[in-house]
């Protein structure tokens, strides 16, 4: 079993439409919130139990990145939101396989195009400044993929 650590997960951005290449270093905490919504298909035949079948998938993501106007990264969640244009992320668990000088990359994670739907300022007394991001897929030509 291989565990993959979190320092090591990767978040890319690029231009809505294709898949996210820029590697997000100014970036901390990140999580990636997956949930499906439930139909009720209870019949007689669940016994008394409640059953429930999974319909439409739901995705919202929400990172820190440092308060840094001169890093591009930071400029362009900045942009993303006060523009209101959609940016395209790419969430990997960042893992590799192999030993030595033979390793491959075999990232999986959420690859899709997003609208940033929050950018709050956090200036705590005692650390940087920083930016809590969110951001959910929009809509787009590339609909949301697990890679």
């Amino acid at each position: 079993m291989a565990i993959v650590l979190g320092l090591n997960a990767k978040l890319y951005r690029g231009t809505a439409g294709q898949k996210a290449a820029t590697l997000v270093t100014n970036v901390k905490d990140v999580t990636l919130n997956l949930e499906s919504g439930e139909a009720d298909v209870t019949t007689r035949a669940t016994q008394g139990w409640k059953a429930s079948a999974a319909t439409l998938k739901e995705a919202s993501l929400e990172f820190t990145i440092l308060y840094d106007t001169s890093d591009a990264d930071f400029t362009a969640f900045q942009t993303a939101y006060f523009s209101n244009t959609p940016i395209a992320l790419f969430i990997s668990d960042g893992a590799t396989t192999g030993t030595g000088t033979s390793t491959t990359s075999s990232e999986h994670g959420l690859d899709a195009d997003f609208s940033i739907t929050g950018f709050t300022l956090e200036q705590p007394l005692e650390e940087a400044v920083s930016v809590s991001v969110t951001a959910k897929p929009t809509a787009s030509t590339r609909a949301p993929t697990w890679v």
